[in-house]
């Protein structure tokens, strides 16, 4: 019989389930998808329910049940923290103790409530749930799924239970740990105090920090490095921790930290300027600068030429591509849900090889995610059930008219709503739950984020890039799978724009390359590459259009807007269609074009229905 591991990652934020079965990721979600609360932080009831669908088993024939992190520990860094700086902090503590007394120490309770709810039977049944440790979840995500044989590991985020950056060395099924660096010298919380100043939600808006960097100068790094962080030359750091709230606070900066910039922090939705994006700008400098001594040093250190990353600064994709760029490593791997989320794999995966001891199975060609297509796919009967409920007209093509019509569209300048296939696990739309776009319409990435997206302005598109062209467009020399790394788009295809100003911030809307709706104001792009002729739900679209145009490149975007997750059903999909100004609609082989809707009424409570992200 398969041996079945049922990762769980939940309570702080974008709770997740996974199954894997003999080592093999059958399927992973995030519980958001299913409920529609963006980073929800519940136990992931549907998502469980999904895996055991998808594995076609009832939760009785589930043989281990595994938890990202060990709150134990957790709960000690809490104490320890405390004691460190008291008296200061005693208001924070005094809140977090009782529920830390009531629920979060009862880990295996709450879970067994949880699944409880799936099958009544569990708590006489007792099973044991294992607790494995926040960064070995990370590491083990990052590791054990890549294409390598032997590598480095980093994983650096906010903070998992006492280690925010820590390093490790995988070797067949083996995973050893190397060394950390502890709370609270975090360069994810660094990171997060910066996206909380500039007025953005922590855990949720730092790619938005990460976005808005382009249009400033790096004016302030200077005084982040004199006054905030030391950085030695193997790339461990100490944070002076007299500027941050967040080890005694209920806030991520204080007065001295507002008082060394000038400026009181940003307001969320408040107007952006230039302070803002300079800011941006020199914070981002100064992580690019620490990560990338990290990787020197270990590098040196493990004598290793491969790397994986995981952790929340792992989806920093401009860093990324700077490691890349700076040729440290031959290759670099990075779990596509690199946040909490892939906690739920990384935490099955320790247990099946480390506490069973199996071999794995390692193909170089191709990793064990599967394109990150995880997640819930839908049948016909499903598609067509939501399509009459919301009484939208539809055709239904066979593939070659499929692919064929829709590349004539995008080639058009409309916008294609794309549902195909499984949806994605991690925080990138893939080509599952995609918006798609022309790269070459200079008014795409203004009208999409307007009218359609409903977000901010200076927000960039990511382009999708059939693998064997990358490096025609890109200055980028290995596969972006996963829409983690960062290239600039090469000389040949730029059309030079002066920079008048970064407050100007419609100066994205000038065109910068041949293709201006996915190059960003640094001429930069954050790569999807998807490879040739193979069963990606991009690949034949890719192909269709590029056979059209003569361009095989397509804006990817998320099939959501702003402040909603990613769509997981054909019912989200039809909503989200409904209710935006997309041109069309496509769910599996089925076709809807909004100009043939006769008098659809628009909810006008969707757009406000998701709290700003």
């Amino acid at each position: 019989m398969p041996h079945r591991i049922l990762g769980i990652s939940a309570y702080y934020h974008d709770s997740a389930a996974a199954i894997i079965e003999d080592g093999k990721i059958i399927a992973a979600a995030q519980e958001e998808r299913f409920t529609r609360r963006k980073h929800d932080s519940g136990f992931p009831l549907q998502a469980v329910q999904f895996c055991l669908n998808q594995a076609k088993i009832q939760l009785e024939n589930v043989d281990d049940i595994v938890f990202y992190e060990k709150p134990s520990l957790k709960f000690a860094r809490l104490i320890k923290t405390y004691l460190r700086y008291a008296p200061k902090g005693f208001e924070s503590f005094q809140r977090a103790i009782p529920e830390w007394l009531s629920s979060k120490l009862r880990i295996r309770r709450n879970i067994l409530n949880g699944l409880s709810r799936i099958d009544e039977n569990i708590k006489r049944r007792k099973p044991t749930i294992h607790l494995c440790a926040h960064h070995r979840s990370h590491a083990a995500s990052a590791f054990y799924p890549s294409p390598f044989q032997e590598a480095a590991v980093l994983c650096v985020d906010g903070v998992g239970e006492f280690a925010t950056t820590s390093v490790w060395v995988g070797k067949g099924d083996s995973l050893l740990p190397l060394w950390t660096i502890d709370f609270p010298h975090s360069l994810g919380l660094f990171y997060a105090a910066f996206t909380a100043y500039c007025g953005f939600r922590v855990n949720s808006g730092e790619y938005k920090l990460m976005g808005l960097a382009p249009f400033g100068k790096p004016v302030y790094a200077e005084k982040i490095r004199q006054n905030l962080i030391e950085v030695s030359d193997d790339g461990s750091f100490n944070l002076n921790m007299s500027y941050f709230g967040y080890a005694t606070e209920l806030r991520m900066v204080n007065e001295k930290f507002i008082a060394l910039f000038g400026k009181s922090a940003r307001s969320p939705e408040s107007k952006l300027d230039v302070f803002h994006a300079d800011i941006a700008a020199s914070v981002q400098e100064v992580v690019e600068e620490v990560l990338i001594k990290l990787c020197k040093n270990i590098r040196s250190e493990t004598g290793l030429d491969k790397l994986c990353m995981a952790g929340g600064v792992a989806l920093n994709c401009v860093a990324n591509g700077k490691i890349l760029k700076e040729n440290i490593f031959s290759e670099i791997w990075i779990q596509p849900a690199a946040g909490d989320a892939g906690g739920a794999i990384g935490c099955a995966m320790s247990h099946w090889y480390e506490f069973y001891n199996q071999s794995r199975v390692i193909n170089e060609y191709q990793d064990g995610m599967s394109h990150a297509l995880l997640g819930p796919a839908f049948s016909s009967n499903e598609i067509e059930a939501s399509l009459s409920e919301n009484n939208l007209n539809y055709v239904r093509l066979d593939e070659d008219q499929l692919f064929t019509q829709v590349a004539q569209h995008l080639a058009a300048g409309k916008v294609i709503g794309w549902f195909r296939g499984r949806m994605e696990f991690g925080p990138r739309a893939l080509g599952g739950r995609s918006i798609l776009g022309d790269p070459r319409n200079p008014k795409l990435q203004s009208e999409i984020n307007r009218k359609i997206k409903f977000r901010e302005s200076f927000r960039p598109f990511a382009p999708a890039v059939l693998e064997s062209y990358v490096a025609e467009y890109f200055d980028i020399d290995q596969p972006s799978p996963y829409m983690l790394m960062v290239a600039s788009v090469r000389e040949k295809h730029r059309l030079h724009v002066e920079m008048k100003s970064s407050q100007e911030f419609d100066q994205i809307r000038k065109p910068r390359s041949c293709l201006p709706a996915v190059t960003h104001v640094d001429y930069s792009a954050r790569i999807q590459t998807v490879q040739d002729n193979s069963d990606h739900p991009l690949s034949k679209l890719l192909s269709a259009f590029s056979d059209i145009t003569g361009t095989p490149v397509l804006i990817n975007t998320s099939f959501n807007i702003r402040g909603e997750p990613i769509v997981c059903s054909p019912a989200d999909a039809c909503r989200c269609f409904i209710n935006t100004n997309m041109d069309f609609l496509v769910l599996e082989n089925y076709v809807v074009s909004k100009v043939e809707q006769q008098d659809i009424p628009r909810n006008i409570a969707y757009i406000d229905s998701f709290p700003l992200d």
